[in-house]
C-alpha cells in the first residue's frame, strides 16, 4: 500500500513514515549547521506565535511542532485562513501565481532553449476566459546540437520561490486544485518527464533524475513556505518514480534526493544574499593606552550602502555539485550565493 499524495496539504507525518530521518533532512539549514551540530530553518513569520513556545519568529522548525496533533500546522497558502493570507500579502508581499501563468512564464524559458515554441503543451483559452493548456502528447524531440541530459544539465533558479509553483506544480497555488502528473508544468516536472521517455531502467533513472534536481535551485524567506517547496519537490519525485516503476523508490534514494533538496532551496533575504534578519549593529569593543573601555557602535555596511558584499549577516551557502551525468560527477564543493551573482 502506497501513502497517498493527491491532495495539495502534505502531511509531515506521511513523510515520517517513509523514514524517520526525511523531515529532519529537509528542514535542515546547510549556511548555518556544522558536522556536529544541524541547524534548522526557522518559521521567519509570526503567523504562529499564538500556538507557543516553539513557534516564535526566531524558533527553528522541528519536527516535533508539525507532526501528530500538530500535523496541520504548516499548510499551502491557499488553506490558510483568509486573514492570514491578506495580512502576509501586505506585510511580505507575498503573492502567489496561478499555475497557468506560471505555464505561460515556463513555455517562454523552454521556447528560447529549444528554439521553437509548444514543446511541452499549449497554452489555451476556453470559451468562459479562462485560461489552460493541452499537454503534447510523444516524446520530447531536441533541437539539432542538443540532447535529453542537455536539457536536465540547464540550470534554473525560481527567486522568492514561496511554495515552488515555477518548480513544481503538484497543485494551483491560488486555487488548490491538485494537478494530474501528465499534465504538470513545472521546471522541474518537465525535466523529469524527459528522464522518464529516455530512461527505461530504475538505477539510471534515479542517476538522471538526482542530476536534474542538482540542477533546480530556489530561495524563500519564510520557513513555512521553504518547507512547502521543499516537500512538494520530494513528493513529486516520488510520484514520478511511482509512474515510471509501479512501485516505491527505495528509503535510501528518498532520503538522498531530500538532501540535494535541503542544499538547492534555501532560506535567505534575496536582496542581501544572508540568512534573514542576521545583519545587525553590534557594539565594538575597545581599550585606549590609558586602560579604559571604549565602546563603538558598528552599523552593517551593507544595509547602510546598499552593497550586498557588504553585510555583517551569515552569507548563505549553496552547492555545486559538479554534475556531468552520464559521465562520473566532478568533486562537489560549497559556495556563496553572492559570489555567484556579477559586479
Amino acid at each position: 500500500m502506497y501513502p497517498s499524495f493527491n491532495e495539495a496539504d502534505i502531511l509531515e507525518d506521511t513523510l515520517q513514515s517513509l523514514s524517520p530521518d526525511i523531515l529532519t533532512c529537509l528542514l535542515k539549514d546547510h549556511t548555518r549547521s556544522t558536522p556536529e551540530v544541524q541547524n534548522n530553518i526557522f518559521w521567519a513569520t509570526d503567523d504562529y506565535t499564538e500556538l507557543g513556545a516553539g513557534y516564535g519568529y526566531h524558533d527553528p522548525i522541528l519536527p516535533g511542532l508539525i507532526t501528530g496533533e500538530r500535523g496541520h500546522v504548516v499548510m499551502p497558502r491557499v488553506k490558510k485562513q483568509k486573514h492570514t493570507q491578506t495580512a502576509r500579502s501586505r506585510e511580505m508581499a507575498e503573492v502567489f501565481t496561478p499555475s497557468w501563468v506560471c505555464n505561460a512564464q515556463n513555455n517562454l524559458i523552454d521556447e528560447a532553449w529549444f528554439g521553437r515554441s509548444g514543446v511541452f503543451n499549449e497554452e489555451v483559452t476556453l470559451e468562459d476566459g479562462r485560461h489552460t493548456w493541452r499537454t503534447t502528447q510523444g516524446p520530447i524531440t531536441f533541437p539539432e546540437g542538443k540532447n535529453w541530459c542537455d536539457y536536465i544539465h540547464s540550470t534554473r533558479l525560481e527567486i522568492t520561490c514561496g511554495e515552488a509553483p515555477y518548480i513544481v506544480s503538484r497543485y494551483d497555488t491560488t486555487t488548490g486544485q491538485f494537478i494530474p502528473l501528465p499534465e504538470r508544468i513545472g521546471l522541474l516536472d518537465r525535466k523529469l518527464r524527459v528522464v522518464s521517455e529516455n530512461v527505461h531502467t530504475s538505477t539510471e533513472w534515479l542517476k538522471a533524475a538526482q542530476s536534474a534536481y542538482r540542477h533546480i535551485y530556489a530561495y524563500e524567506w519564510q520557513g513555512d513556505s521553504l518547507l512547502l517547496a521543499r516537500e512538494a519537490m520530494l513528493v513529486s519525485f516520488i510520484e514520478y518514480y511511482l509512474a515510471k516503476f509501479g512501485k516505491m523508490p527505495q528509503a535510501k534514494s528518498i532520503h538522498f534526493m531530500a538532501y540535494i533538496i535541503s542544499w538547492n532551496v534555501w532560506q535567505m533575504d534575496g536582496l542581501k544574499g544572508v540568512v534573514p534578519g542576521s545583519c545587525a549593529s553590534r557594539v565594538k569593543r575597545s581599550t585606549n593606552l590609558f586602560g579604559d573601555t571604549e565602546e563603538e557602535m558598528e552599523i552593517c555596511e551593507g544595509c547602510n550602502g546598499g552593497d550586498i558584499r557588504r553585510h555583517n549577516g551569515t552569507y548563505c551557502l549553496i552547492k555545486d555539485w559538479g554534475d556531468d551525468y552520464p559521465q562520473p560527477r566532478k568533486r562537489e564543493k560549497k559556495i556563496r550565493y553572492i559570489d555567484l551573482i556579477k559586479q
